[in-house]
């Protein structure tokens, strides 16, 4: 199965660091807004691609703007959700990482699906801060949920630091800050 990861166009959290990282449910930049435009013609989308988004705005609206007038299926997962790298015990989840609420999500994103099959505590606390076995036991448990889509494309709105988390994971390479992915940069990983 290949698994394609791609992070979300520049935010409003990172307009002037490290300040703006305080900033609560950041919105795409104009920048960020070009940048998701541009993945129409990188990755053209068809009926059959799944998409699966990370409940946060910026990721969100990549995904709306990337697949706009493409009836694919778009799922939001809070097993894609911001994720602290390299993980830190004392670390805080930052404002411009916090989860919004499905409602919000269901108001504002109506042609999106909720994963629903998850308890309501991932969509709560998220990924940021699971210990490293704890998150290799639910990264697991997410790629086997993958397979469930058979030979379809599956793409991966995320973040920076959750995509190198599931690259580490399933390539097994120790990997640092420096291979994080820019902004709406890709990965493609076979699993």
């Amino acid at each position: 199965m290949e698994l394609v990861f791609i992070r979300h166009g520049q935010g409003e959290h990172t307009l002037d660091l490290p300040e703006s990282l305080h900033t609560s449910d950041p919105a795409l930049t104009d920048e960020g807004i070009i940048q998701a435009k541009t993945l129409k013609r990188q990755f053209p989308l068809s009926q059959s691609d799944v998409i699966i988004i990370s409940p946060i705005r910026r990721t969100l609206q990549t995904a709306q703007i990337w697949s706009e007038g493409i009836k694919c299926q778009k799922i939001v997962s809070p097993l894609v959700s911001p994720r602290m790298f390299p993980q830190k015990t004392e670390g805080q989840t930052l404002p411009c990482d916090e989860i919004l609420t499905k409602g919000v999500i269901k108001d504002h994103f109506t042609d999106f699906h909720l994963e629903e099959e998850l308890s309501n505590e991932w969509w709560s606390k998220g990924i940021n801060k699971l210990p490293e076995r704890e998150f290799k036991i639910i990264a697991e448990f997410f790629l086997k949920w993958c397979r469930h889509f058979g030979n379809k494309r599956i793409y991966i709105v995320s973040h920076d630091g959750t995509i190198t988390s599931y690259r580490q994971l399933i390539t097994g390479v120790e990997l640092t800050r420096n291979d994080f992915p820019k902004e709406t940069g890709f990965l493609k990983v076979n699993c």
